[in-house]
């Protein structure tokens, strides 16, 4: 979603703009792995040689999206050849492909300026500048007005002015037939929780204004779209704001759509009123954040009778279990076994299906440093922030604890 926003400010500021988005399989003629219900499923991936810092782990290393060949075709056929290529990772610990992309550019433009922005650019800037052989590293965001005008000046030009909604805006029309649109009403989060990057990415809390948002929102619908996911950190903190007006206008337009919160939502606000709006608005997949069950939180937004409430506000609005997931939270620094499994036997007596949320250790968060301190590996390097290491987990990763917890979560062994 951030590099669509930016690449809409680009375009609403004069530059004509192309996408490739290489965990998306767009009219590539390749295998793809067939999508499951409302468009989610698996990306493709290729294995490859594993870094040597990783050698040890007992899992394979892979390239995940389309296959290296296919990306270069698709940037050969692309022109013009472009002024700038901008460049961007999901997460810290994809940074290899970062620069496997920024090499890839180099060969095939010469000379064309390269700026990496994202997540990993603004978590590990420093490893950035380092290790990556790009003409402009970009943290934060791109409608900080030093970024804007850094960003034009790599081609020789002055920045033009920056348009009042910038940031909330992404330019999601570059995707041709989606099966699924995200929507984005708030940036940022109120809570600062201490596990968390949300502060590191964007300072404060902002919320679009609802024309915007249901600009946004009619033109993916208007081209077929019917499930729309949601991906704010606080998605009902001020709901009269941007929520109710929103279910408000599917009810009035009688529009019927399918909505997602894979983010997870805060129980907290689960009132019954919320639930029976979402309900009413056509949500379908509910995800709460269990987190670390109560008396150890880490985040201060959720006690017992809270909890309670929201699940029966939900079922009361008429929401199946089926419907209804909870992230907790696993493999935090010092986290005790006994305190995981308290959370998943909460949330299966609350007839809420468990599921396990890796910890991710992320640089910047008030977390991180008891992290580097319960974690053998050195976090500094982003290979190691890698979920899939169970970085903080004694002994790390196992195939063999894996199997084990995956029992626990589905109630075969206490």
């Amino acid at each position: 979603m951030g590099l669509l926003v930016c690449l809409d400010m680009l375009r609403q500021a004069g530059a004509n703009i192309s996408l490739l988005d290489c965990l998306d399989k767009g009219e590539a003629d390749i295998d793809w792995p067939p999508a499951a219900a409302y468009g989610c499923g698996h990306y493709p991936k290729t294995e490859i040689p594993k870094p040597d810092l990783l050698r040890h782990v007992p899992r394979r290393f892979s390239r995940y999206g389309l296959p290296w060949e296919a990306v270069r075709q698709a940037l050969q056929n692309l022109t013009p050849p472009p002024h700038l290529i901008l460049i961007t990772s999901v997460m810290t610990y994809w940074y290899p492909g970062v620069a496997g992309m920024v090499r890839m550019v180099r060969e095939i433009w010469p000379g064309v300026p390269v700026c990496i922005g994202g997540i990993y650019a603004t978590l590990c800037p420093e490893h950035a500048q380092k290790n990556q052989k790009a003409d402009l590293v970009l943290p934060g965001c791109l409608e900080n007005r030093e970024n804007w005008e850094k960003l034009w000046g790599l081609m020789g030009q002055s920045a033009p002015k920056i348009k009042k909604d910038a940031g909330f805006t992404p330019a999601l029309d570059l995707y041709p037939g989606p099966r699924f649109s995200p929507l984005l009403g708030s940036r940022g989060c109120p809570f600062n929780c201490s596990y968390c990057a949300s502060s590191q990415l964007f300072k404060g809390f902002q919320q679009t204004d609802f024309d915007s948002f249901k600009k946004s929102f009619l033109a993916e619908y208007n081209r077929g779209v019917r499930d729309f996911s949601f991906y704010d950190d606080a998605l009902l903190v001020n709901p009269e704001r941007l929520l109710w007006p929103f279910t408000d206008m599917l009810r009035e337009k009688s529009l019927q759509i399918r909505m997602h919160t894979p983010n997870a939502v805060h129980a907290r606000y689960l009132d019954k009123n919320t639930c029976t709006r979402l309900k009413k608005a056509g949500l379908v997949t509910v995800r709460l954040g269990l987190e670390s069950g109560f008396k150890n939180r880490h985040d201060f937004k959720l006690c017992r009778e809270e909890w309670e409430a929201a699940v029966a506000n939900l079922r009361e609005a008429g929401f199946s279990l089926e419907e209804i997931g909870a992230y907790i939270l696993f493999g935090l620094p010092g986290q005790k076994e006994e305190e995981i499994k308290q959370a998943i036997h909460l949330a299966r007596q609350s007839g809420v299906r468990p599921q396990l949320a890796l910890y991710t250790p992320i640089p910047g968060s008030k977390m991180f440093a008891a992290a580097q301190k319960h974690s053998p590996y050195p976090l500094e390097e982003p290979l190691f922030q890698n979920n899939s290491l169970w970085p903080c987990y004694p002994g790390g990763f196992t195939w063999e604890e894996h199997s084990r917890w995956k029992k626990i979560v589905q109630g075969r062994e206490v």
